[in-house]
């Protein structure tokens, strides 16, 4: 059997985290291997064969996945435990270091002089808006610091909706658990601190 792997810790260093296309690849190939395909991951634990083939179970398309068997209960905990919660794991690492990279002083800011002297421009500027409605208009440049920021906080709003989403089908495959999403991976971080 041939379980999904999650993908590897990248290095973790602010100019990681400052290459924007960078994380988010880190991101998506994370969440393609394990989330976005959780059904064939599910799947891929089912073992049909112990229990022989029937040939009629080809008959007919099945399309209802409470008709399907519950996966054996080991395989489901060997899942979560070695593949979805490592993962989700270190996602949540990335994001949390990316986060603090992002509230730190950036004295390394390619844009940093650029945006103080456009800064001081600006605060120098004479708005004539009767002359010129459009020249109060001033898009001042982001620090990248701030463009981390908020990249880290609407990559968290998706981490939140993907494990919901993912969460749904595993207790629905595995024999519905009562606890949440949240409440199994703080259960899983307390069993297996690094």
């Amino acid at each position: 059997m041939s379980q999904a792997s999650s993908t590897e810790v990248p290095a973790l260093t602010p100019q990681f985290c400052f290459d924007e296309r960078l994380l988010r690849d880190f991101l998506r190939i994370s969440r393609s291997t394990i989330d976005d395909s959780i059904s064939q991951n599910l799947n891929a634990l089912m073992t049909p064969a112990r229990e022989g083939f029937d040939p009629a179970s080809t008959a007919t398309r099945q399309t209802d996945t409470r008709a399907q068997k519950p996966i054996e209960p080991n395989a489901c905990q060997g899942f979560k435990d070695n593949v979805l919660f490592p993962s989700w794991q270190t996602r949540s690492d990335v994001l949390n270091y990316c986060a603090g990279v992002a509230t730190s002083p950036d004295p390394e800011d390619p844009d940093l002089i650029l945006r103080e002297t456009e800064s001081a421009r600006d605060r120098e500027r004479v708005v004539n808006e009767r002359l010129d409605p459009y020249s109060a208009r001033f898009f001042p440049r982001e620090a990248r610091t701030e463009s981390l920021a908020n990249l880290v906080r609407n990559q968290r709003t998706v981490e939140e909706i993907i494990r919901s989403r993912t969460w749904g089908m595993v207790t629905e495959r595995c024999g519905g658990s009562s606890a949440s999403w949240e409440d199994d991976l703080n259960t899983w971080r307390q069993n297996h601190r690094r």
